[in-house]
């Protein structure tokens, strides 16, 4: 039996499974995610798909926010699009789409990690969001991940996260979305990891980048609330 974990990842239970059925979390992997002990049982009822959630938090710091080249405006671009990026911040809101964040220790410790790791990866940052939403028992779980800063080319961001998550998470059917009243451009797709269906959309514009993922939905399921979701998440002004 592993011995429990120790440093900022550590689960708050002294060894064992911490409460809702989550492996406590032991040292960060090659990614800086949280690694866990064992192998992790198939995804069940009050039980949440940890495999999975490392699968695409590491693919998403690799691929997405942690190749973001975020750099000053050149002179020619357009003022108020410069002044609306420099001003754009990301967050974590306490509910998403009427979704609670998940408080539970051990996806906590992931989420936080996740930030961490953004705050190092990504150059240039001016905020940065990671969380999970929902109730994993009923199968219900989001997560976001965003970070904010004047973005050189985010179309080319957009496309190299697109093209990132093709093959890592086995997206097909990524396809231009409305991208909603803050702009920029957005794409969704249907993903799968481990069998377990993945809905995964992903924005960009001038001051942001950001990625949602909705575990054993579609992307149907989450174009139909991504919109709603990206504004709680970034701000400008």
């Amino acid at each position: 039996m592993s011995q429990p974990p120790t440093g900022p990842h550590a689960s708050p239970q002294d060894g064992g499974t911490p409460q809702g059925g989550y492996p406590p979390p032991q040292q960060p992997d090659a990614f800086g995610a949280p690694s866990y002990a064992g192998p992790p049982a198939p995804p069940v009822k009050k039980r949440s798909p940890v495999k999975i959630i490392l699968i695409v938090l590491a693919v998403l710091l690799v691929l997405c926010l942690g190749g973001a080249a975020i750099a000053a405006f050149a002179l020619k671009d357009d003022v108020k699009e410069a002044v609306d990026a420099v001003n754009t911040t990301v967050s974590a809101p306490a509910t998403l789409a009427g979704r609670p964040q998940v408080t539970d220790p051990a996806l906590k410790a992931v989420a936080d990690g996740l930030v961490t790791e953004m705050k190092k990866s990504v150059q240039n940052e001016t905020s940065t969001a990671g969380a999970f939403y929902g109730d994993p028992a009923k199968r219900d779980l989001l997560m976001i991940a965003a970070a904010s800063g004047v973005m050189a080319d985010p179309k080319k961001e957009l496309d190299d996260a697109v093209s990132g998550i093709a093959t890592q998470l086995n997206v097909t059917n990524m396809a231009a979305v409305d991208a909603g009243p803050l702009g920029g451009d957005a794409k969704c797709g249907d993903g799968k990891s481990e069998g377990v269906p993945l809905g995964v959309c992903i924005w960009a514009d001038r001051g942001s980048l950001g990625m949602i993922v909705q575990y054993y939905k579609s992307a149907a399921d989450l174009k139909a609330e991504f919109v709603t979701m990206r504004g709680q998440i970034e701000k400008k002004g």
